[in-house]
């Protein structure tokens, strides 16, 4: 009998990438394969790895035309989620390393974010606006459990009365429900949970690491009830498969709590399509087709168009009755209307020890 190797493209417990291909920037493809000399035997579990980065800076600005937001924190570089679809998967490349598996389980830690964001805040140049946090990778991953990055970054916004935008997936943000709240207080803070599915079995296979679906719903529930607002993003939005729930996660989210919400569909950039394929066939194969057909009817035959203003909707007739039926169910929930911008006029930094603080 002939053996086969254990393959990388196989399954691999509590990872949504099966394969660990290189990234772009890569001169030399690796793969695997029986060269007829090697015994059978199972690879080991893909455990997690961390390296520690100590920034220069940790506020990334950018002039993107279609987000809302003009600078951004990123306290994990990789993300243990493992969302198969992460469209923040091909920043692993710039690293050198795969958007695949290495995503999932080599990440860079910034411990010293919350002190390197005090010194920008400092500076005299600085102008205040909303920081968004998580819209790379998310800042309530598990690893945030033991290196508390999140939290003391929250706590140095909240001492500099620094307006902040938060996305997660993970329900350990309810450990900074304190803070939050305190934040909320002030006008300088509102939230987004992203919910994808309501189907736990999809959920499990697509994003591994992540809540149950029924679980992020009650984060929505406890953060509403602290005062903190809530926005619910069905993010993304992925043709033929999870679509159908469109309307019903956002009854979900709003019987929660939630006050506003949006939407964003599938985005396949870079190293995101062939590992989001190699997903699909091997998990939904009855659908795959399908779901990659409406993909490209979005972007135009491509797997991805890059273009400001259509990259998060797409176009096309699909991408319009989506954004249709949206609107209907956003109005009829009170979910249409828009989270008011939040305070910069309370921006101050406190006084630091040895300062002389003013008689007036």
């Amino acid at each position: 009998m002939s053996k086969t190797l254990p393959d990388l493209r196989a399954p691999t417990p509590g990872r949504a990438a099966r394969s660990n291909r290189v990234g772009r920037f890569e001169k030399h493809q690796r793969d695997v394969f029986d060269d007829g000399w090697d015994m059978f035997e199972d690879l080991p579990p893909v455990r997690t790895s961390v390296a520690i980065e100590s920034p220069r800076k940790v506020i990334t600005r950018n002039a993107s035309p279609d987000i809302s937001f003009d600078r951004s924190i990123n306290p994990y570089r990789g993300c243990e989620h493992g969302c198969i679809y992460c469209f923040a998967r091909p920043t692993h490349a710039f690293l050198g390393l795969s958007p695949g598996l290495d995503f999932e389980t080599r990440l860079i830690v910034r411990p010293e974010a919350p002190a390197v964001l005090e010194r920008e805040l400092r500076a005299g140049s600085y102008r205040p606006a909303t920081i968004a946090i998580g819209t790379n990778t998310d800042p309530y991953q598990p690893v945030e459990r033991e290196y508390r990055i999140m939290r003391r970054i929250l706590q140095v916004l909240l001492e500099y009365r620094h307006p902040v935008a938060v996305v997660t997936k993970g329900t350990l943000i309810e450990r900074d429900i304190d803070i939050l709240s305190e934040l909320a207080e002030l006008g300088l803070v509102r939230v987004g949970i992203s919910v994808t599915t309501l189907d736990r079995r999809v959920s499990r296979l697509m994003e591994p690491r992540v809540p149950l679906p029924e679980r992020r719903l009650e984060t929505i529930r406890r953060l509403s009830a602290a005062g903190v607002p809530v926005r619910a993003m069905v993010s993304p939005v992925v043709p033929a498969l999870t679509d159908h729930e469109l309307e019903a996660i956002l009854a979900a989210a709003a019987e929660a709590g939630a006050v506003a919400a949006n939407w964003i569909m599938l985005r396949l950039p870079l190293e995101v399509a062939p590992l989001f394929r190699e997903w699909l066939e091997a998990n939904f194969p009855d659908r795959a087709k399908r779901v990659m057909g409406r993909v490209r009817e979005l972007h135009g035959g491509r797997d991805y168009d890059p273009e400001w203003g259509k990259r998060m909707t797409g176009t096309g007739p699909f991408a319009e009755l989506v954004a249709h039926r949206f609107a209907i169910a956003t109005r009829r929930l009170g979910l249409a209307g828009s989270l008011p911008p939040l305070r910069t006029d309370l921006f101050r930094p406190p006084p630091k020890a040895g300062d002389q603080l003013e008689l007036f």
